[in-house]
């Protein structure tokens, strides 16, 4: 059996150790005779850190893949069988500006959501291309597995603008599956999930059991036991009224876009004095102590702790989606994908998040059992298009693509308000958007 090179761009992360462990889970399909962790120089003494406890992980476990560490990211690349990014331009210091800044004109401050995703996106987006060109010219064969934020927008730049094959990936679907599960006191494996939607903006549109569509009984629980939330997101609780008559179940992150009043509250309180703080303020003393923990030498699996972080299943969304490709097992993956025409409304060259049956061809979308409804439609193709001039914007410094993007977002009420936030924006990061400079 081929044995595979694993290249992991932002391998000083926090989330890293959920990724080793999802290669040690699975051991006996995936060969992995090499992991690189990439990083930049800035990010050394953590990247170390990570990179030790990943030895210590994979001695524990009695293998002998090889953990090494590289700043040179071309270099590292070399041979690459399959390429994971998990990076963040700006660190958690540019995503707590990216959740402050809009509450002062009552608009979402969220990491991939609003204003704070746009700004996101503008700096990502370049750093990824710049990453498909050397895809590209030293490793062209390898798969990319994008798990960077905002995933659906650096997805579908990276379909757009490059010819590197590539998959995005969340952990939401796979993180509702779960809920799904637990609040109906079955397991996950004996679920069937129909995922459609965007990245953060996907709909359960049924959940079937043994053979059985059971959506509304879903519905009865997630609403009486469940709040169906994340640790980044406040749980404010489902209108059951609501999920009744839509028929389907939002992801947790809809309730930026059908509660935001309530949200926007949520923020300013937590954003102002004496308040708990940004999610991201929060996050980085998650990862202080996480830290403290990975530097611990007799820690050799990954810490429960990292529950905390936010990024639980990932190694399952992650790990199984490169064995899925690897072995050609035809599985069916929640992934990030051209869109084909499984949602009419939008067009064939755009990025969904949708049901794929995945091989070593990659992933091919899953028509649905039913058309998506209408009550739907629209607010995806509403932010599909703030998308689509989003990643245009990005990739090419067009402070009008810019504005246009913004004004789309359905999170943002003005078009003057758009015009402030982004004149903001654009200083607030400017070191890191020399396409807008």
């Amino acid at each position: 059996m081929k044995e595979l090179k694993v290249t992991v761009i932002g391998g000083g992360s926090s989330y890293t150790p959920e990724l080793i462990n999802g290669f040690l889970m699975r051991k006996n399909e995936l060969p992995v005779k090499e992991v690189v962790l990439v990083d930049i120089e800035d990010g050394k003494e953590k990247v170390n850190t990570v990179s030790k406890l990943a030895e210590r992980m994979v001695k524990k476990a009695g293998l002998k893949t090889k953990i090494t560490v590289s700043f040179n990211r071309k270099e590292a690349l070399k041979n690459s069988d399959f390429v994971v990014t998990q990076f963040r331009v700006g660190g958690l210091e540019a995503r707590a500006k990216d959740e402050r800044f809009p509450l002062k004109y009552n608009v979402i401050g969220q990491e991939t959501c609003g204003p704070g995703g746009f700004a996101k996106a503008l700096r990502t987006i370049p750093v990824i291309l710049d990453i498909c060109r050397d895809i590209e010219e030293v490793c062209p064969e390898a798969w990319l597995i994008n798990f960077t934020n905002p995933s659906g927008m650096v997805t579908e730049a990276v379909n757009k603008y490059s010819n590197v094959k590539c998959i995005g990936l969340c952990n939401v679907p796979i993180h509702m599956k779960m809920d799904f599960a637990k609040a109906l006191g079955v397991s996950s494996e004996e679920l069937f999930v129909e995922f459609i939607g965007l990245n953060h903006l996907v709909w359960a549109k049924s959940v079937w059991l043994k053979g059985k569509d059971i959506t509304q009984d879903a519905i009865e629980a997630m609403t009486d036991k469940e709040s169906l939330s994340m640790k980044n997101i406040p749980a404010i609780p489902w209108d059951r009224d609501y999920l009744k008559a839509v028929g389907m179940i939002p992801s947790p992150y809809h309730r930026y876009y059908l509660m935001t009043a309530d949200m926007v509250e949520e923020e300013k309180e937590a954003a102002s004095e004496g308040g708990k703080g940004t999610r991201a303020e929060i996050v980085q003393g998650v990862e202080a102590k996480l830290f403290d923990i990975y530097k611990d030498e007799n820690v050799d699996v990954k810490p429960k702790e990292l529950e905390n972080r936010g990024g639980a299943y990932y190694s399952d969304a992650a790990v199984s989606l490169i064995s899925a490709i690897f072995n050609d097992k035809k599985e069916i993956h929640t992934v990030n994908v051209l869109n084909n025409g499984i949602i009419k409304a939008l067009p064939d060259n755009c990025i969904i998040e949708t049901n794929a049956i995945v091989d070593n061809t990659g992933a091919t979308p899953v028509l649905l059992k039913s058309p998506l409804d209408e009550e739907a439609v629209g607010l995806i193709h509403s932010v599909k298009s703030y998308e689509i001039a989003t990643v245009d914007a990005a990739a090419n410094g067009d402070k009008e693509k810019a504005l246009v993007a913004l004004v789309n977002n359905p999170l943002i009420p003005s078009i003057d308000i758009s015009k402030k936030l982004l004149e903001e924006l654009l200083e607030i990061n400017k070191p890191y958007l020399p396409q807008f400079n």
